[in-house]
C-alpha cells in the first residue's frame, strides 16, 4: 500500500518580510500583511504550486500583548479574519488543499518562562481557536516550548471543536528536550491526555529533529516534522519585542539539503513534513519531488 504524506507548506513570516522589502518590525508577519494586503494570499498560492497540502494562517503572532504594544488591539479580530480570508482564497483557486488555524507562543517564542498563568492562557487560546474554527480544517498549535505551554494550548484550542495538532520547538543541539529544559518524552501523555490528533516538533534546528522524532514514535500518534533555517537562536532574539533581523539564515541549507532532512524524517516514520522559518517555496517543491520519485502518495 502506497504509504500518504502530509506536506506542510514552508516559512510564512520570513518569506513575507523578504518579499514585502519593508524593515521587519516586532509585529512580524502581521505588519506586513497589514501593509501589503493580498502578499498573505500569494505565499500561499506559491507553496500550494510547489505541492504543499496545508495552508497555514498567517496568525501566528496576532496576539494580544502584541498589539496592545502598538495600539492596534482593537483589530485583533479583524486581523484574524484577514488572514483566513486570504488562505482560504488562495485554496480556492488553488481548487484543493487544508488550512491549518496556526496558534502561536503567547508573549514570545522559545521563551518558556514568559509563558502567562494556565487559566489566563487557555481563555486567549480559546479566543483564537473559536475565531478561527469556522475556516479551517485543523488547528497548528506551533512552537510549543514546554509542557505547561502545552497543556495550555491544548486546552485553549479544544474549545474551537476542530482536530489539533501540537508542535513543540525542541533543543537545537538536544532534540530529546523541549527548550524548557524538559524531557521530550514526557510530552507524550500531555499529547494523550489533550487530545493531540498528531505531535511535531518545529522551528529548531534540522539536526535535532531525528532525535525528538524518535521519542515521538513511541506516542501512538500521528507525527513529523518542519525545521527552521536559522543558524541560531541569538541572544537578541530572546529579549523584549525582538525583530527578526536578530536571526540569520544558513546559507548551506538550500532546498535539496533541507529536503534530504525531511525524506530522511520521513524514512524514519514521519508523516507530516514541511517547513518552517527560512525555508520557502523552492525547499516544499523540492520535497514533493522527491516524495513523489520514492513512491509516496502526498495527501
Amino acid at each position: 500500500m502506497t504509504r500518504e504524506i502530509t506536506l506542510l507548506d514552508g516559512g510564512m513570516g520570513q518569506e513575507l518580510v523578504a518579499r514585502s522589502g519593508d524593515r521587519p518590525t516586532p509585529l512580524w508577519a502581521t505588519q506586513v500583511m497589514m501593509d501589503h494586503p493580498g502578499l498573505v494570499r500569494a505565499v500561499h498560492a506559491d507553496y500550494f504550486a510547489a505541492g504543499a497540502t496545508v495552508a497555514t494562517t498567517n496568525t501566528y503572532a496576532i496576539h494580544h500583548d502584541r498589539l496592545l504594544k502598538t495600539g492596534i488591539d482593537d483589530r485583533f479580530a479583524a486581523l484574524h479574519a484577514q488572514a483566513l480570508a486570504e488562505a482560504r482564497a488562495a485554496r480556492d483557486a488553488h481548487g484543493s488543499g487544508r488550512i491549518a488555524g496556526s496558534l502561536g507562543p503567547l508573549v514570545a517564542s522559545y521563551r518558556p518562562e514568559t509563558h502567562p498563568p494556565h487559566a489566563e492562557a487557555v481563555a486567549k487560546y480559546a479566543e483564537i481557536a473559536r475565531l478561527l474554527a469556522p475556516g479551517v480544517d485543523f488547528f497548528l498549535c506551533e512552537t510549543v516550548a514546554s509542557l505547561a505551554h502545552a497543556r495550555a494550548v491544548l486546552e485553549g484550542a479544544a474549545a474551537g471543536g476542530r482536530p489539533v495538532w501540537l508542535s513543540v520547538t525542541v533543543d537545537d543541539e538536544d532534540g530529546s528536550r523541549l527548550r524548557s529544559g524538559e524531557r521530550t518524552a514526557d510530552l507524550g501523555a500531555v499529547a494523550r491526555e489533550g487530545g493531540a490528533a498528531a505531535v511535531l516538533a518545529n522551528c529548531s534546528a534540522p539536526e535535532a529533529m531525528e532525535a525528538a522524532l524518535h521519542v515521538f514514535a513511541g506516542f501512538g500518534l500521528r507525527y513529523g516534522a518542519y525545521a527552521n533555517g536559522f543558524t541560531q537562536i541569538t541572544k537578541a532574539f530572546l529579549k523584549d519585542s525582538p525583530t527578526v533581523d536578530a536571526l540569520s539564515a544558513r546559507p548551506e541549507m538550500t532546498p535539496a539539503l533541507y529536503a534530504e532532512f525531511a525524506t530522511r524524517w520521513v524514512a524514519m516514520g514521519a508523516s507530516v513534513v514541511g517547513g518552517c522559518c527560512e525555508t520557502g517555496p523552492a525547499h516544499i517543491a523540492e520535497i514533493a519531488r522527491r516524495l513523489r520519485t520514492a513512491g509516496y502518495r502526498i495527501v
